[in-house]
C-alpha cells in the first residue's frame, strides 16, 4: 500500500476512463465545493424506487430514502500487459492478483503480452506455467488474450520458424486464439490480432500488412455480433490498440464499422503500448491499458504511464469505468483495532534520540546522536534510518542503515555528525533523521508516513545586534507565525506575565496574539480589537477582558497579561484595562507556545495575526500588579525571564531568545522580521 492510497482510487487515466460525450454533459452542483478531482459525472443516475415493503423502521421521519432497482448489476476487471519488463514484473501480477481478490469481481479479462515469449518452446512452456501459476490463485476465473509476446518465436540463427510461430503453443495451454462467451446477458468476445500475414505468414507488429483480420476471424466475429444481438453490453478484448492507426494500417475501420452496426459494443478494450489512454468514437469506448507488470517508464503517472488494472460496473443501461494503481487497494479485514494502534504508536513513540550536537558560534559542529527503534508492534517492521539537511555543509557518518527489527527487538544507530566552521546564513538547516517504517502485516507492508526528526543541538549562539532602524516580526495573517516547544517555555505553577508589542493590520472574529490556550494554559487575544487574557485556574478560564478599550489597526500598543496569584490582570499601554479575580493551581498542557496565532489540539497553529509583534516576553512572576506605568520599549531580561524574543535579526535560522534558557525558534511559513516604523504609542 503506498502512501496515497485513496487519491489514488478510481483515477482516471489519460483524457478520463469514460468520456463525458459518452453520458450526459457535466451539470453544475453544490456536491463538489472543495473538491478538485472527478467533479464530472459520466452515467445517469442509478434508477431508484420507494417500496415500503423492503424498508422497515420503528420511527417517523417525513423523509422518504429511496432503495436502488433489484436488478443485476456486476462488474469486472481488466488487467494490462505483463511482458517487457524486469523478471520481477511478476511479482507486480501477483500484487494485482491479491488486489483483485478483496475485491472479487465476476471475472478478470487480459489484453495480451501475459509472458515474456520471444524465445523457443522450453523456455515458453516456463513461462506460460508462471503465469498461469499466478493467475490461477484468482478466486474468479480468468480469461487469456492473446498478444504478440505469447506467439512470437525466436530461435538461434539460421533455425526454422515453426508454422505459426507459438500459435499452436498458445492454443494448447491458454485457450482458443479468438472466442467469445456470455455472462448476466452480456456478450465478452476476445480477438487475436497477430494473425500476421496471411499470404506469407510473416508476424511483425511493425507492418501494416501484418495487421489485419482474416477473413475467417472477421466472419466469425460478425456471426458472434449476431448471436449476441439481444444483449444488454457486447465487451471486446484484444491486444493491439488497432484503431490509433500508424503501423497498425487502416484495416480496423471495417472492424468498427461491424461493432457500430451491432448497436450494442460498449466497450473495445487492448494494451501493448504501455500508456493508459481513452479515445471514444461513434458511441463505443475505446480503452488502452498500461501495464501490471510490463515495462513501464512511469513517465506521467497520473496521465496513464503506471501499473493499474481496470474495473467496469455493468448495469442494463449503462456501464461505469475506473482504475486503480495496483497495490492501492486495502485489506478491511487486516486494519483491525489492534494493528491501528500498533502503527499510531510506531508513528509516535518508535524512534527516540539520544546525546546531542555542538553548535559554536563560528558555525562548526560535531557530535554524536543514537537513534533508537523500539519495535512494541507483534509483528517485524522495517526500518531505514538517514541523517540528511537542506544544508550540504553537515557529514554524518554512517550515511543510512537499514534494519529488520522484530516484535518486542530494538535498533540502535549511533551516528556521527560534523560541521566545518561556516556563517550561519540562509542557507543554514538544523541536520534531521528521516526515519522510515513498515509494519509487515500477514497480508502485505503498510508504510508509516515518514518522519523528519531534527537532531538536539547545543548552541551558544551570539545575539545579533540591535539594527539601526526598527524591525519586528511581520505576519500575513493566513499561515505563519513562530511555535515554541512546550517543554522548553515550561513555568512553575504560580504568577506569570505575557506581553508584546504589536501592531495590527486587521481583526478577525477569533485572533490569537500570543497563546497556549487549548482547554488550559494561558493566551492573549485581540477578537475583532477587543483584548483579553485568559489562564486556566483550577477548573476553568479566569478572563481579563477589555470590552471599552477597542483596538485600531495600523497603530502600535504594549500588552500584558497578568496573574499574580489572586487576579488575572489585563494592561494596554501601561494601564490596568481589566481584572478579574481568581485563583488556584493553573492547568498546564504539552502544547506549544504560539506567537501569531492560537495553538491548535495537535499542536499546529490558527486564527492567525495580521500584523507586526515585537517584544515578546513570558516571565515567572507578576510584574505589574496594581501599577500604572510607561510600556518600556525594549524589555530586558532577568531571572524569571523565561522567553524574550527581541526580533532584532535572525542567528541563523533562529529568531534569537535573549533569556537565560536560550529558547531559539525559527519562523513558520513565511513569518519574517522586516524593517518597520516606530512603536509610538501617541493617541489618534
Amino acid at each position: 500500500m503506498k502512501t496515497n492510497v485513496m487519491a489514488a482510487v478510481c483515477i482516471g487515466l489519460g483524457i478520463g476512463f469514460a468520456a463525458s460525450a459518452l453520458g450526459d454533459p457535466p451539470t453544475k452542483s453544490n456536491d463538489n465545493i472543495g473538491h478538485t478531482r472527478h467533479m464530472h459525472r459520466h452515467n445517469k443516475p442509478h434508477p431508484r424506487v420507494t417500496a415500503t415493503d423492503r424498508f422497515v423502521t420503528s420511527r417517523t421521519s417525513d423523509v422518504k430514502l429511496p432503495l436502488p432497482e433489484e436488478k443485476d448489476a456486476f462488474f469486472f476487471v481488466v488487467f494490462g500487459d505483463r511482458t517487457g519488463g524486469p523478471a520481477g514484473g511478476v511479482s507486480v501480477l501477483a500484487d494485482a492478483v491479491r488486489d483483485v481478490n478483496l475485491l472479487e469481481p465476476d471475472l478478470v479479462m487480459t489484453v495480451g503480452d501475459l509472458i515474456q515469449g520471444y524465445n523457443e518452446t522450453p523456455q515458453w512452456m516456463a513461462q506460460m506455467r508462471e503465469f498461469k501459476g499466478i493467475m490461477d490463485q484468482l478466486l474468479c476465473p480468468w480469461f487469456p488474450v492473446a498478444g504478440n509476446h505469447d506467439t512470437y518465436w525466436r530461435g538461434p540463427k539460421g533455425k526454422k520458424k515453426p508454422e505459426g510461430e507459438h500459435d499452436r503453443d498458445y492454443e494448447m495451454h491458454f485457450g482458443p486464439l479468438w472466442y467469445a462467451f456470455e455472462h448476466k446477458n452480456c456478450w465478452f468476445i476476445a480477438l487475436y490480432s497477430d494473425e500476421g500475414n496471411l499470404e506469407t505468414g510473416k508476424k511483425d507488429i511493425r507492418d501494416p500488412e501484418c495487421q489485419r483480420m482474416s477473413p475467417e476471424q472477421y466472419d466469425w466475429l460478425a456471426q458472434t455480433l449476431d448471436r449476441a444481438h439481444d444483449a444488454d453490453h457486447v465487451f471486446i478484448f484484444l491486444h493491439h490498440p488497432r484503431w490509433l492507426g500508424g503501423n497498425y494500417g487502416d484495416d480496423w475501420n471495417r472492424v468498427h464499422e461491424l461493432l457500430v452496426k451491432a448497436g450494442n459494443v460498449s466497450a473495445v478494450f487492448a494494451g501493448h503500448i504501455h500508456r493508459a489512454r481513452f479515445d471514444p468514437k461513434d458511441g463505443i469506448r475505446y480503452v488502452t491499458l498500461a501495464t501490471v507488470g510490463g515495462g513501464q517508464s512511469g513517465l506521467v503517472p497520473a496521465a496513464g504511464y503506471l501499473h493499474h488494472f481496470d474495473i467496469v460496473t455493468v448495469r442494463k443501461t449503462q456501464i461505469a469505468l475506473a482504475a486503480l494503481p495496483v497495490g492501492e487497494v486495502i485489506d478491511v479485514q487486516e486494519v483491525t483495532g489492534q494493528m491501528q494502534a500498533e502503527c499510531v504508536a510506531l508513528v509516535q513513540k518508535g524512534t527516540t534520540l539520544a546525546g546531542a550536537v555542538r553548535l559554536e558560534a563560528d558555525g562548526s559542529a560535531r557530535g554524536r546522536v543514537t537513534a533508537t527503534v523500539r519495535n512494541t508492534t507483534s509483528r517485524p517492521i522495517e526500518v531505514t534510518l538517514t541523517p540528511t539537511s537542506a544544508d550540504s555543509r553537515w557529514r554524518a557518518i554512517p550515511d543510512h542503515a537499514h534494519r529488520t527489527v522484530q516484535p518486542g527487538k530494538t535498533f540502535d544507530l549511533p551516528f556521527d555528525v560534523v560541521r566545518a566552521a561556516n556563517s550561519l546564513d540562509a542557507a543554514f538547516h538544523v541536520p534531521t533523521l528521516e526515519v522510515n517504517m513498515d509494519y509487515l502485516a500477514p497480508g502485505q507492508r503498510y508504510p508509516m508516513p515518514a518522519k523528519q526528526l531534527e537532531l538536539p543541538l547545543v548552541t551558544e549562539l551570539l545575539p545579533p545586534s540591535v539594527p539601526a532602524r526598527e524591525h519586528a516580526l511581520v505576519l500575513d495573517g493566513r499561515d505563519d507565525h513562530v511555535k515554541i516547544a512546550a517543554k522548553k517555555v515550561a513555568l512553575p505553577d504560580g504568577p506569570l506575565t505575557l506581553e508584546c508589542w504589536f501592531r495590527a493590520d486587521a481583526f478577525g472574529n477569533r485572533t490569537g496574539l500570543v497563546t497556549k490556550t487549548e482547554g488550559s494554559d494561558y493566551g492573549i487575544f485581540v477578537n475583532r480589537g477587543l483584548p483579553h487574557f485568559s489562564v486556566f485556574l483550577g477548573k476553568r478560564y479566569v478572563t481579563a477582558k477589555s470590552e471599552e478599550r477597542a483596538l485600531k489597526p495600523g497603530r502600535w500598543y504594549h500588552i500584558a497579561g497578568e496573574y499574580d496569584g489572586t487576579h488575572v490582570n489585563l494592561y494596554l499601554d501601561g494601564q490596568l484595562v481589566a481584572t478579574t479575580p481568581g485563583s488556584g493551581k493553573r492547568k498546564t498542557n504539552r502544547l506549544p507556545l504560539i506567537v501569531g496565532a492560537d495553538v491548535r489540539g495537535n499542536g499546529g497553529a490558527m486564527s492567525h495575526f495580521k500584523g507586526a509583534i515585537d517584544e515578546v516576553r513570558l516571565s515567572s512572576t507578576a510584574r505589574y500588579t496594581g501599577r500604572a506605568s510607561t510600556p518600556t520599549r525594549r524589555l530586558e531580561p532577568d531571572s524569571r525571564t523565561a522567553l524574550l524574543l527581541h526580533m532584532d535579526g535572525m542567528a541563523g535560522p533562529w529568531l534569537f531568545d535573549a533569556s537565560p534558557r536560550g529558547l531559539h525558534s525559527r519562523p513558520e511559513n513565511g513569518a519574517a522580521l522586516a524593517e518597520v516604523t516606530t512603536h509610538a504609542t501617541t493617541e489618534e
